[in-house]
Formats: C-alpha cells, structure tokens, sequence
C-alpha cells in the first residue's frame, strides 16, 4: 500500500537513523567487538580555553556506515539497479534520517576544580535522544517535497517552477501524493477511523478533531467494575470491596 508517500518516507528515515542510534549506542556502552568510543578525538581540545576531549565520545561513523550496509547495499541488488527513481528516492530518504542523527550530535562536558570551580573542563560528543531525533524528522515529513518519478541524472522536484530549488541532503522525498487514510479502503488495506476511540480533550494525533477528520464523535458511557480498598485478613485471605466507575468513551462517527 502507498509507495512512495511522504509516509513511507518517513519510515525509511526513521528506519536509517534508528539503526545508526542503536548501533553507536552500543558501541559506545562496549557491546559490539567492532566498534568502541570515536577514538579520533583523544588527546585533543583546547588547553587555552581550560578544556579538553575526554569521556567517550559516540562514533557515529561505524554506525552510519552499517546503516548504508545493511539498508541500502541490499536495496541496490534486490532492484538490480539505483538509477530508477523510486529507488533513488528510498536511497536518499535512508540517508536524510541518518544525517538527522549526526546533525543533532552535541557536546557534553563536566568540570573538575576546587569546589567545582569549573577550571577545566571534560568534554565529550554524543547523540540526541531518539525522541529529538524523531521531531526533527517529523518536522521534514511535514515539508517534504515532491518529486517527479522520472529520473533525469539526478532527483528533481515535480513542480516546475521550483527547480530550481535545490533538494537538502536532510529533505525527505516522496512521488505519489497519500491517500485518504480517514476512509476505509479495503483495496489498500486502509482501515479509516470510523469507530476508533478518541480522546475529547487532546490536540494531539490521538484527539477527536484530528483523529475523526472533522466528521464528529459519539460519546458512550463505559460502567467498569473493579476489586477496591482490599485489605489482608489474618489468617489468610484478602478481602476487597467492588467499586464501579462510569467514563465516557468517545469514538470516531
């Protein structure tokens, strides 16, 4: 269902940058015999400014590396071919969510001195929280660009008048516009949202306004029945008490 969309672009993103995230993350904590902590910045920094490399540093480049690997080398000969533009579009996807990862990298540092005076300081490189990480490339998937499915030397974007606009290396691409996924459509195996329960006071993708698409919700009362306030009897039994509750449940008209 849906190749090519700006969803399956978002997913070939997350895909890339999370293996990068989960590889480097164990190279760094000594798991993996192949890798360890980026040892090219041992021995360096700046005396004069009062700090220096320490600690250990993520090596993202082992990471990334594996990432290309294991998800583009297969890519490449299952297609026989990169220059399609589907497959060039899945390519450079990989690679946007795996630059996500290395343009989010930061420096941590901790101070040494008397009375942590902060008189030199230990500095070390290492990633983003794969939540940031996330929301950076959920923000790409919102302004991603379409393209046009016929490859010329390289990718361009479909619209004529903005050719001219170059394509970033952190840019998702899709070709074919999404489908409605508010409606149910059994051919591609989307489900809708009709019946799918909401909640009446989010603004966030869970919430009845987005999530049943403008076409309003039913309000239902839920009775629960549950075991309450128990108490251990000496000896040897728990007693509880049966509480009900009623919630109101709301689900997508």
């Amino acid at each position: 269902c849906c190749v090519g969309t700006k969803e399956t672009a978002f997913i070939s993103a997350v895909m890339a940058a999370g293996l990068v995230h989960s590889v480097t993350r164990s190279c760094s904590a000594g798991n993996m015999t192949e890798c360890s902590c980026d040892v090219t910045l041992r021995h360096g920094g700046s005396a004069s400014e009062g700090w220096h490399w320490g600690g250990c540093s993520d090596d993202i480049h082992f990471g990334m590396s594996f990432s290309r690997k294991f998800l583009d080398v297969p890519f490449k000969n299952i297609t026989g071919k990169s220059g399609s533009g589907l497959v060039a579009m899945n390519l450079h996807n990989n690679e946007a969510g795996r630059q996500a990862v290395a343009k989010l990298m930061s420096v941590d540092c901790r101070c040494h001195g008397v009375s942590g005076s902060c008189a030199v300081k230990t500095c070390w490189k290492t990633m983003s929280s794969f939540d940031k990480i996330g929301q950076f490339l959920k923000d790409k998937y919102e302004n991603s660009i379409q393209i046009s499915d016929r490859l010329k030397k390289k990718l361009r974007r479909k619209e004529k008048s903005q050719r001219k606009i170059p394509i970033g290396k952190e840019d998702l691409l899709y070709v074919n516009k999404s489908p409605n996924y508010c409606v149910e459509d059994q051919k591609l195996g989307i489900p809708g949202t009709q019946g799918r329960e909401c909640n009446r006071t989010s603004q966030g993708p869970d919430g009845c306004n987005l999530l049943c698409c403008g076409r309003g919700y039913n309000t239902h009362v839920v009775r629960h029945v549950e075991r309450c306030e128990c108490k251990f009897v000496w000896c040897c039994y728990v007693r509880c008490r049966r509480c009900e509750t009623m919630t109101d449940v709301h689900t997508c008209k």
